[in-house]
């Protein structure tokens, strides 16, 4: 739309269901690329995409008729499909449902963009529900531990 001028960048942080350690190494770029190419799909703009055996970091520009709902909808779906479609884990792949998405300023891109760059050193200190549950007291998000996480019973 003409005049219309917008500057939104997301965090989105989303995990295998029950936090299983199953994004292998030797394909997570693969599919990296392939949630980057979801997120560039919608209109919006991914800037990075990484994370680790149990969880993804996305970092994106946000384009302002796409909902953040339908965006994680879409992606985690489609994802979920390319992954298992080409047999990429041993059993049916799922994302845990739910996400965190966090906002972040123009001059915050370096620092979000290094930090999810380097996923793989900062899980060597930290673990994804540290991490996460930091992120939710950092922004101040009001939330109820024993909904966070799916864990298997």
């Amino acid at each position: 739309m003409a005049n219309t001028y917008h500057q939104i960048y997301l965090q989105a942080i989303f995990a295998v269901k029950f936090r299983n350690a199953v994004l292998h190494k030797s394909w997570r770029p693969k599919l990296q690329g392939v949630l980057g190419n979801l997120i560039n799909e919608t209109g919006c703009k991914t800037i990075i995409v990484n994370g680790v055996e149990d969880h993804v970091h996305c970092f994106l520009g946000l384009k302002p008729v796409v909902s953040v709902s339908e965006l994680m909808k879409t992606v985690k779906a489609k994802s979920s499909k390319y992954i298992n479609d080409h047999h990429l884990t041993r059993d049916h792949f799922e994302w845990q449902d739910g996400y965190g998405v966090f906002s972040y300023s123009h001059s915050q891109i370096d620092r979000v963009f290094k930090y999810i760059e380097n996923q793989e050193e900062h899980h060597k200190k930290q673990t994804f529900k540290e991490e996460y549950l930091e992120l939710l007291k950092k922004f101040k998000i009001d939330y109820d531990e024993k909904y966070v996480f799916q864990d298997l019973i």
